[in-house]
């Protein structure tokens, strides 16, 4: 048997009093399992809420790999490309001017990338609609807090190899063969 009661206050100062109730109307009835509405949804909600989190933490993984790869690329991008970026130093592009073209190569493969997943995002979206609860399929609130914060650890990966580039000693680089 269930008993729900309504409370208009905190219903953890009713439950004591109905209790009580309960115990002098009927004393061989057990009232073991008493628990607030709170905490019945809160019951409910467990493995998505468990779902959730392991999807979170999958999903920093993912942008952790990638902004490890993204600058493992720039790296070997600017290394393979030192005599050339030190032949631009030495007819007399500036420090800025190199860091900027670095940067914008690299934030380059991070648009197009974005602009795949972004595909990507829609198509799957819709599949996955009935499965979300007061978010839409393409929520523009999410899909832009995600491509902000993709292109700011995105320009963070890219800036340490373009700021290596623009402290090459072109006299070094021109050496090199």
């Amino acid at each position: 048997m269930t008993l729900y009661v309504r409370t208009k206050g905190d219903p953890g100062t009713v439950l004591t009093t109905v209790q009580g109730v309960i115990r002098a109307v009927g004393p061989q009835v057990l009232a073991k399992d008493v628990r607030t509405g709170r905490e019945i949804i809160e019951g409910g909600l467990f493995q998505a809420k468990v779902g959730v989190g392991l999807l979170g933490i999958f999903g920093l993984l993912a942008l952790g790999l990638a902004s490890i790869g993204l600058y493992g690329i720039m790296a070997y991008s600017v290394n393979q490309r030192r005599r050339e970026i030190g032949l631009r130093m030495a007819i007399g592009a500036a420090s800025a001017s190199v860091l900027r073209l670095i940067l914008r190569q690299g934030l380059a493969l991070v648009l197009v990338g974005m602009a795949i997943g972004f595909a990507g995002t829609l198509l799957t979206g819709r599949i996955l609609s009935r499965m979300l609860y007061g978010v839409s399929a393409s929520d523009p609130l999410s899909v832009a807090g995600a491509a902000v914060f993709l292109m700011l650890v995105a320009a963070a990966a890219c800036y340490l190899p373009a700021r290596k580039a623009s402290r090459l000693d072109p006299l070094d680089a021109l050496r090199e063969s």
